[in-house]
């Protein structure tokens, strides 16, 4: 038998079942291990390799991207010396508090999601930050990123966050992404002129307003509110996509100035007019609607209809239609 081969003996000097052997799990190099094998390396990947202590980084002299994804880490610290870094990565770690990066000024995009930070801070030396995520923590106020004028995306999805605020100085912003929060309000967005993506999903808000500035907006995300009212969209003439399911409307409206929209999702909704449906006909860029769990969605003709009202529709609720002359 090769020596790969032999059972880990058990301890106390019980014997495995016939059959049956026991594989050691791989161990996993120690960071100071990694780091030695190619001190020149610009990036380096320590995913999942349960590191719970940050050190041993010194050899790293050109390093440009870390990724520390996955451990067990609980303190920023020891990485002074890379400031070569423009991306670093700390997803779905145990960190409490943002520190000791002031050194690290070179960098360009941070995600710190999946940690149990409560507070922003300590940002104000990353001036060339461009993408910044907190996805999941505990976030409760939006503070301390105005000096960070580089950012063009900001992710604050799913935190404890009760307003929109303290973001008017990011003007270069293109994506903004405020979803699972406890919003009740749409405002402070005037000075985002550049925002292309806005994502609000998942909030309590009640009315859509406050946007009208925002004429380069091409993605609005609006899905799991409180919304009654299609309205104050009509200077939004770039909106590609419209992400409305999961509210309170039982009409549609409001949308013909919107000569570009492509999709639009009204998926659980009340709407039960079949002749409001019409309105859409005016929107003769729409290829996809989702229109499911509303009343109309009940008739025995529901995809049929659809298709001889706005007859340009590519897909309807996920399912792509069979076009004229097409095979099925």
């Amino acid at each position: 038998m090769a020596d790969g081969d032999n059972p880990i003996p058990i301890s106390g000097g019980a014997k495995p079942s016939a059959g049956m052997k026991i594989i050691p799990g791989e161990p996993i190099a120690s960071i100071e291990e990694i780091v030695m094998i190619d001190p020149e390396c610009y990036e380096l990947d320590l995913n999942h390799h349960r590191i719970d202590k940050l050190e041993n980084f010194e050899p790293l002299k050109q390093i440009e991207r870390l990724y520390l994804r996955w451990n067990l880490i609980k303190k920023i610290e020891n990485l002074e010396m890379l400031t070569t870094l423009v991306e670093l990565e700390l997803y779905d770690n145990q960190i409490t508090q943002i520190e000791n990066l002031d050194k690290l000024d070179n960098l360009e995009i941070l995600d710190l999601s999946f940690n149990r930070l409560t507070k922003i801070e300590n940002l104000d030396k990353l001036m060339k930050l461009e993408k910044l995520y907190f996805v999941a923590n505990k976030l409760t106020v939006i503070e301390n990123v105005g000096m960070l004028t580089n950012l063009t995306m900001l992710e604050l999805g799913d935190n404890k966050l009760k307003k929109i605020e303290n973001i008017e100085t990011l003007v270069n912003l293109r994506q903004l992404f405020l979803g699972k929060n406890k919003i009740g309000k749409i405002e402070n967005l005037e000075t985002l002129v550049n925002l292309e993506i806005l994502s609000l999903q998942a909030n309590r808000i009640i009315k859509i307003e406050n946007l009208e500035k925002l004429t380069n907006l091409q993605e609005l995300y609006l899905s799991e509110n409180g919304i009654e009212t299609i309205e104050n969209l009509s200077e939004n003439k770039s909106l590609d996509t419209l992400d409305l399911a999961k509210n309170r409307l039982k009409l549609i409206g409001n949308l013909e100035a919107l000569d570009q929209l492509e999709e639009i999702w009204l998926n659980d909704n009340g709407i039960a007019d079949w002749k409001n449906l019409e309105v859409l006909k005016e929107n003769k860029s729409l290829k996809t609607i989702y229109l499911e769990h509303n009343p109309v969605a009940t008739d025995i003709r529901y995809r049929s209809k659809l298709r001889d009202i706005l007859p340009q529709l590519q897909k309807i609720d996920a399912t792509l239609c069979v076009l004229p002359g097409s095979q099925a």
